[in-house]
Parts: C-alpha cells; sequence; structure tokens
C-alpha cells in the first residue's frame, strides 16, 4: 500500500486533491483508493492534513497512517524540521518552494516547485494543488496526466478546466527527470 500525506492550510484544496488522486488511481487505474482529511473546526488559512492510501487489494484501515511514502505540501509556511518524521525512510517530501536546498536539514529526498508562482500565473489564485498534483504524478510516476485531466473535467468546466490542466502539465515539466 502506498500512503501519501497532503498539507496545506484551510482553502488551499489539499482534501480535494487528496480525493482526485483516489479518484484517479481508482476509476482510471487498477488500484484501489482511500481519501479523507484529517481536520475538525478549521476555518480557512488552519493547517490541514489530508491523507490518500492507494493499493491493489481493498483497503480496510481507515487509521491515519503514522508514516508515508509521499508527503507533499502545499504551502511553504508549514515546514518545520521535523516534517520528516511523517515519512518513511526512503519517502518523498514535495514541497511548494522556489528554494528546496533550504530544506537540507531534512534528510529524505526532496522535490521543490514553485506552485504558488505557477497558480497566480495561469490561474490568478495562489490555490496550488492541482500544479501540486502535476509534480507528484511526475515523482511518484503513480498515473498518466490523461487521467487526471479526466478527473479535472468532472470538477471544472470551459476555461477553468483549460487553466487547470496547463497548471497541471507545468508543475508536471518543472520537475525534472521524476527528480
Amino acid at each position: 500500500m502506498t500512503n501519501v500525506r497532503w498539507y496545506g492550510r484551510g482553502g488551499q484544496g489539499a482534501f480535494t486533491v487528496a480525493r482526485m488522486l483516489g479518484e484517479i488511481v481508482s476509476v482510471y487505474g487498477d488500484k484501489y483508493a482511500l481519501a479523507y482529511p484529517s481536520f475538525g473546526p478549521e476555518r480557512r488559512g488552519a493547517p490541514v492534513w489530508s491523507f490518500t492510501k492507494t493499493g491493489n487489494e481493498k483497503i480496510a484501515d481507515r487509521s491515519q497512517p503514522a508514516k508515508c511514502g509521499y508527503l507533499v505540501v502545499l504551502d511553504e509556511g508549514l515546514m518545520t524540521e521535523n516534517i520528516g518524521d511523517y515519512l518513511d525512510d526512503d519517502g518523498v517530501l514535495i514541497i511548494n518552494t522556489a528554494k528546496p536546498e533550504r530544506y537540507t536539514f531534512i534528510k529524505r529526498k526532496i522535490v521543490g516547485v514553485d506552485a504558488t508562482k505557477m497558480a497566480l500565473t495561469i490561474m490568478g489564485r495562489p490555490i496550488t494543488n492541482v500544479a501540486m498534483l502535476g509534480a507528484f504524478a511526475r515523482v511518484s510516476g503513480m498515473f498518466a496526466l490523461e487521467n487526471a485531466e479526466a478527473v479535472l473535467a468532472g470538477s471544472f468546466k470551459g476555461s477553468l478546466l483549460e487553466k487547470n490542466k496547463q497548471l497541471l502539465h507545468e508543475a508536471y515539466n518543472a520537475v525534472k527527470d521524476g527528480a
């Protein structure tokens, strides 16, 4: 089973992207998936965790994973020195940042993508979840972008869909060679 932990702030789409990944791999792929948030009465801007579990067999365990294969941070302001503790030993940290070299103190593989800049340029808003999904796709190799586009088409229409597709591809291409 692969555990993915999404870390963002309320309003950035951390649960939406967790759900999208689950839909991509289960509806358009050959995996089972479970996606769920972990937050209470938080408001817009408060830190939130979301999770996606994927696997080849039905997923019965609905508990929050202590460690994960991938940790995707949608807001660089949430970075802490101990954030790597949530990752498996061979886990990958994907950060929304223009300067991933700042985080050499985290002893895990780190991939940075400036999702905020991309989202502002393309969408006109700093909503980074689709960009981070594109970066995750490149790093993990878990799904084809066409499958992500199909899920996006279920949520967006017209120019908003086209902008989200552009954002997905730009972030995917910003990560070199699966980093």
